[in-house]
């Protein structure tokens, strides 16, 4: 594997002075439809069925299938195992919550003299992506030490001087302020460098704890129309709203008894927050060739966030007998306050293809009906892209040059990747019995071993009567990726392999009226 996909050089040097990663654009552009139990419970393929809320975030064309209103809200609950394999050694993390993906309002009616045709207008909120995860790795390293990170942040600048104990307040002044780091003198006693009291020869213990919460909370507005017997068409304003907070704590420990060695352990801590809020537009439009046939056609906009992220960071370094612990914060260097950057992230467009075969009604007495259906997803990554807040109280223009850097990285780590939804329904008298799958492609350039794939797989049940309706799902969910704890430019660097599975169980009530 080339670990250099990830950051191009000049982000090793830069990265401490920023919180963005190419990492995080993927992380703000995935996305998994299931706004309903019912549209959760088909694989999220609801881009050519149509008369469901879930259709508002997918392909609002089958908002135009309505006739009447409905009112819906869904509450889940989720739990999962996380398990990475880090130098040889395998960890395990837990993790359990309550949720709400949805609440949603749709107001139909009937159109024409016989009211043969549909429209709808909607109105609703639903979760996008959820961001609340554990994830903890520790194996002993003999190969390279956290601390190289910041050596290269120093040899990059050039700074030589008693400046670097102040000029990089997120990095490399921490360590040099804490002792992790210590000048490297000539015999004229002038700094001709810097270097690292880690024994990297007779190993570290290394630990990564990160806990991140947060998600995607979209609100949606828009409507579907049945504009012929054979076409629908429909389209929604997507407002997202964006909260991620992440704290980690990287622990790097000698791995020896030794007590001489000037040292015994360096704990960098992290706090992260961004919030923001964007906008983007879902057109669609479904054909329906013959009455048991309906194809569809959707695009969603790349989504424009404006986001802030405030972040500060924390070194406690202790060199055993040398000069002891001590802590350092990058706080003091601004004054008692966390860093503040703010900047735009434009996510990739989405287009989707989809079809369905619908089940008539049949002349047993258990009037069995249902459907088959599949969707396509195409995600362009590599039209993520960073952008400098020109509304930005500050004078934001000397970033962009590490903003391009940042863009170039992500072309270079990531390509487009097709996601594929299938699911189906069959219905007797009141009840319905549903299954779907859903397969998110990797988006990694050059990652092996079906790492950065999702897998989805669901069951559900439905009841519906008297203008009321229940459904009940359950999805289990197995995703492979990688977590590198720091990446080096000009050393090997180790990479955490996760595998997580998760099980969320999700209930919708509804009322039509």
């Amino acid at each position: 594997m080339n670990k250099g996909i990830f950051l191009a050089p000049v982000l090793l040097a830069a990265g401490a002075l920023r919180a963005q990663e190419p990492t995080d654009a993927l992380r703000f552009s995935q996305t998994f439809p299931g706004a309903t139990a019912r549209q959760q419970a088909i694989g999220g393929a609801m881009g050519s069925l149509g008369g469901d809320y879930g259709a508002t975030f997918v392909n609002p064309a089958g908002l135009g299938f309505y006739r009447t209103g409905d009112f819906v809200f869904t509450p889940s609950f989720h739990w999962g195992d996380t398990k990475a394999d880090y130098l040889g050694r395998t960890e395990k993390s837990k993790e359990q919550r309550f949720d709400f993906s949805s609440i949603g309002v749709v107001l139909g009616h009937a159109q024409g003299k016989r009211g043969e045709r549909g429209s709808a207008f909607t109105l609703g909120f639903s979760t996008q992506a959820d961001f609340r995860s554990e994830l903890r790795y520790l194996g002993r390293n003999r190969q390279s030490s956290y601390s190289q990170r910041f050596l290269e942040e120093l040899q990059r600048s050039g700074v030589r001087d008693g400046s670097a104990a102040y000029l990089y307040p997120t990095g490399s002044s921490l360590a040099i302020n804490t002792f992790w780091l210590d000048p490297v003198k000539d015999g004229s006693g002038a700094v001709t460098g810097f270097a690292t009291n880690s024994p990297i020869a007779t190993g570290l213990i290394q630990e990564q704890y990160i806990r991140s919460r947060g998600g995607i909370y979209e609100a949606a507005v828009g409507g579907g129309e049945q504009v012929t017997s054979k076409w629908f068409v429909g389209g929604t304003l997507g407002i997202p709203f964006l909260y991620y907070d992440r704290k980690a704590t990287f622990t790097e420990a000698d791995a020896t008894t030794d007590t001489s060695n000037r040292f015994d352990f360096a704990e960098y801590r992290e706090n992260l927050n961004t919030s923001g809020v964007g906008i983007n537009v879902r057109l669609g439009a479904i054909y329906k060739p013959t009455e048991f046939w309906r194809l569809g056609l959707s695009f969603q906009s790349p989504t424009l966030y404006k986001l802030t992220d405030r972040y500060s960071y924390e070194l406690t370094t202790n060199t055993e007998h040398y000069e002891g612990e001590w802590t350092d914060y990058s706080k003091d260097y601004n004054d008692g306050k966390e860093n503040e950057f703010r900047y735009r992230l434009v996510t990739p467009l989405k287009v989707t293809g989809s079809v369905s075969f619908v089940i008539r009604e049949t002349q047993d007495v258990s009037k069995q009906r249902g459907f088959i259906t599949a969707d396509a997803e195409f995600v362009h990554y590599p039209m993520m892209k960073y952008l400098t807040d020109n509304d930005a109280e500050t004078d934001d223009s000397g970033n962009q040059p590490y903003l391009d850097e940042l863009n170039r990285a992500i072309r270079n780590a990531y390509h487009s990747a097709f996601n594929f939804r299938v699911g189906g329904e069959l219905k007797f008298t009141t009840w319905m019995v549903r299954a779907g799958a859903a397969y998110y492609g990797n988006p990694y350039k050059e990652v092996n071993g079906g790492t950065g794939h999702r897998l989805n797989l669901s069951g559900g049940l439905g009841y519906r009567d008297k203008g009321y309706f229940i459904d009940l799902t359950y999805v289990h969910s197995l995703q492979k990726d990688i977590n590198a704890p720091y990446r080096l430019a000009g050393s090997p660097y180790p990479i955490a392999s996760t595998n997580r599975m998760q099980g969320n169980v999700a209930l919708t009530v509804g009322v039509k009226f």
